[in-house]
């Protein structure tokens, strides 16, 4: 099958197709991918600097407004109830056993609730890190349900904050056969807080769990 061959109109169309073709294929492979795109980049990066340069400059001309936010909050968390009032360590675990047993004592008439034993936990060292120190009593409690809700409720959601950790209770056997003890439960848990320490201004206290625990 023999090809007709083209008009010459048509022939003209064809050359200028292909000589547009040769154009662009030479503009791609010797000017864009050599000049034109690195200038484009180039560009793009030069707009990021100019939007980092004007972030920057805000943030500098906020710097008074700053100053005193932080001061301010640096100003709140010396006023702030969230720590244990003693200074010392010794004292605010003695402080936060006397506490359990006032509160167990005024959760006691919804049914009986007596602390059998206290004492301080010491901390490991890691604990004690950062700029509160963290102060622990291990407690055991001899208590109803009832007081025993309502006395971690007190502790948990009181001020300064509290919280609770290795909780375990179990139905003493024993006790369960006499009658009249039959409700009570054998309760241990560590309580503890934190004493505030040197904390650098502008930190204000927040109720979390610090070191990853789990309150109760």
């Amino acid at each position: 099958m023999k090809l007709k061959p083209l008009k010459p109109v048509e022939s003209r169309i064809a050359a200028i197709l292909l000589l547009l073709v040769a154009l662009a294929l030479a503009y791609l492979v010797l000017l864009h991918w050599w000049f034109v795109a690195p200038l484009q980049s180039v560009s793009g990066a030069m707009d990021d600097l100019r939007l980092t340069q004007a972030r920057y400059a805000a943030t500098i001309a906020e710097q008074p407004q700053l100053e005193q936010r932080l001061a301010s909050l640096g100003q709140g968390q010396a006023d702030s109830h969230a720590f244990l009032p003693e200074r010392d360590p010794s004292a605010a675990a003695a402080g936060l056993m006397q506490r359990v047993v006032d509160d167990a004592a005024a959760h006691a008439q919804d049914g009986s609730c007596e602390v059998t034993q206290k004492m301080p936990v010491p901390d490991s060292p890691n604990q004690n890190d950062g700029p509160y120190r963290r102060v622990s009593v291990s407690i055991s409690l001899r208590c109803g349900m009832r007081p025993l809700v309502d006395l971690l409720y007190t502790l948990e959601h009181g001020t300064p904050y509290l919280f609770v950790s290795d909780f375990s209770l179990y139905r003493n056997p024993v006790a369960a056969q006499d009658k009249g003890a039959g409700g009570m439960l054998e309760v241990q848990f560590t309580l503890y807080g934190y004493v505030r320490g040197a904390a650098p201004a502008g930190t204000p206290a927040t109720r979390s769990e610090p070191d990853g625990e789990d309150a109760s």
